[in-house]
């Protein structure tokens, strides 16, 4: 894939995840997590981890009070480690998507959800610059 298309792979992902987070929270490790998103426009439920509770706790209070859930934890070891416990923990109480992560992991080259936004500017100011070059 080109610049280009890795571009509007993520940008439709993350307009996919604007309209899916409009009835299903997301899940996050913490405020900056919180704020990345808010910066590129996702608006509905967000929770953050990182508030005291144990993973566990933390957990059974979010089966407690929701069907579904969107896992966005950064997709290095820490955000992989915490997704697999969550994913252990919903299994059967909650149901979980993490297509989100993966895509996000798959496409960008960062590790944490927080240094999207920049990523994707640093990438469209890239793509503006090839755009430039190829003019002259």
């Amino acid at each position: 894939m080109n610049l280009k298309e890795i571009l509007e792979e993520v940008e439709k992902t993350i307009s996919d995840l604007q309209e899916e987070n409009k009835s299903i929270p997301i899940i996050v490790e913490g405020e900056k997590d919180l704020q990345a998103l808010h910066l590129l426009g996702v608006r509905g439920v967000i929770l953050t981890f990182n508030k005291g509770k144990s993973l566990i706790d933390f957990c059974d209070w979010v089966a407690s009070r929701f069907k579904k859930v969107i896992i966005l934890t950064d997709w290095d070891r820490r955000g992989g480690n915490l997704c697999r416990v969550m994913i252990q923990q919903f299994k059967g109480r909650v149901e979980y998507d993490v297509s989100f992560r993966r895509i996000f992991a798959r496409y960008t080259m960062v590790s944490k959800l927080e240094g999207l936004p920049r990523w994707i500017k640093t990438m469209h100011e890239k793509q503006y610059e090839n755009h430039r070059k190829s003019d002259k």
